[in-house]
């Protein structure tokens, strides 16, 4: 048996172990309150009309911002090893100066403040 067909048994195997065992073990007593839909913190039993506030979608859109931010520089240690580093560090800088930019005007607008 070559390794890939012996990778592919063992994940094949474990992943059917596994989900035997959830369903074996897995104990399912629902009630009304696992039963009902719960939508970002909302009473599901309300009116369906609320007020939503636009902070949120602001906070929202700044942490992805942000969590791409981390994921642009991850490979910026592989990055320094490259034929022209300074280059690398240089764009690095102009990210980072410009969200750093960005974080300073939203919090000097107020737009990090949750309650008005």
């Amino acid at each position: 048996i070559n390794m890939i067909s012996f990778m592919l048994i063992l994940s094949t195997s474990l992943s059917i172990i596994l989900t035997t065992l959830n369903f074996w073990l897995a104990q399912t007593n629902p009630d009304s309150e696992k039963l009902s839909p719960y939508e970002c913190g909302f009473d599901p039993l309300g009116s369906a009309r609320l007020p939503f506030s636009i902070r949120f979608f602001l906070i929202a859109i700044l942490f992805l911002l942000f969590d791409l931010e981390i994921a642009l520089l991850l490979p910026l240690p592989w990055a320094t090893q490259l034929q022209s580093p300074l280059s690398t560090l240089t764009w690095t800088s102009t990210i980072l100066v410009l969200l750093t930019l960005g974080l300073i005007y939203e919090w000097t607008q107020g737009g990090l403040e949750w309650a008005e």
